[in-house]
């Protein structure tokens, strides 16, 4: 497959900008990788680059050859990694987006268990409150909460997430525990910021038909979930938390349940991938891989 080799090599120039700073890389020495990339052009017969001690310059055929090896290197990868996963194994580049908290204390752990199963592959984490998008910020997946805005990519649902109302016993001896959820617009609620919007209207339920949403109000918003639960630890307010983050801190004592005979509003979570035909294997495989955590996760926390 010396034509793949031979694109593998234009784009390594390409990527590092030159041809020393390829060899570099590619741990080869300047002339050989000049050598290489002259018989490529001398088999095209078109010159590729512009290129002197000073300045590395594509052409417009060398333009036309970057965009295209691109698009066939990928390609190979994923065929490779499809036939590969025949074997129950993932290959390839594997960019996985998250929020921040919940990809700090719950994906990165199990990607990192992912990789290590797969050592084919190569794992990243990106980690945004801002609202990843898979083509716009050039992942693979995506994981979020609620359903994704594009119509167009696949939303394939991780977790149901319950979450509890909870503040410290500092905080609720200190301003008295709220008994119906219309009180707590007399206290410093804890609230989550999600693309410039101040997540500020909690939801309720009651048995199997009252419902309530009350609009809560206080001094500190924060678009990290985990400063959230920080400051619910040290007395700043009421938060409204996922149970599996606060599970250890309510069995000891650090984090008290406020309105326990209200049911808060569940998240959905989901992972968003690009409807491609078939679904690359390292995306299907960590999907699965992911479902079956949380599920683990979700059982533990309700044991």
């Amino acid at each position: 497959m010396d034509e793949i080799s031979d694109l593998a090599l234009f784009k390594a120039i390409v990527d590092a900008g030159g041809i020393s700073a390829a060899a570099a890389v590619l741990q080869s020495s300047p002339p050989a990788v000049s050598r290489r990339l002259a018989a490529l052009e001398a088999k095209l017969g078109v010159r590729l680059a512009e290129r002197s001690s000073r300045r590395f310059r594509l052409t417009d055929e060398g333009l036309l050859l970057s965009e295209r090896s691109r698009a066939i290197l990928e390609q190979v990868r994923d065929m490779e990694a499809e036939v590969a996963s025949r074997g129950g194994a993932a290959r390839g580049r594997l960019r996985v987006g998250a929020p921040t908290d919940l990809g700090r204390r719950h994906v990165a752990p199990q990607l990192a268990v992912f990789a290590a199963r797969h050592r084919g592959l190569e794992a990243h984490l990106i980690l945004s409150d801002a609202g990843l998008e898979v083509q716009a910020d050039d992942c693979d997946l995506v994981l979020r909460f609620g359903m994704p805005n594009d119509p167009w990519v696949i939303a394939r649902k991780i977790a149901t997430i319950s979450r509890v109302l909870c503040a410290s016993p500092a905080y609720l001896a200190h301003r008295g525990t709220p008994e119906t959820p219309d009180q707590l617009a007399e206290h410093s609620c804890l609230r989550l910021a999600r693309r410039h919007q101040l997540l500020d209207r909690w939801r309720f339920a009651k048995g199997s038909n009252a419902a309530y949403e009350v609009k809560v109000g206080g001094g500190l918003s924060s678009g990290d979930g985990g400063v959230l639960r920080e400051w619910a630890l040290a007395g700043e307010g009421i938060s409204l938390e996922a149970s599996w983050d606060v599970s250890d801190d309510l069995r000891v004592g650090r984090l008290v349940e406020v309105l326990p005979s209200y049911r808060s509003a569940a998240l959905d979570l989901y992972a968003a991938f690009e409807p491609t035909n078939p679904t690359p294997p390292r995306v299907r495989l960590f999907v699965d891989f992911l479902l079956q955590a949380f599920q683990k996760i979700n059982g533990e926390v309700s044991n």
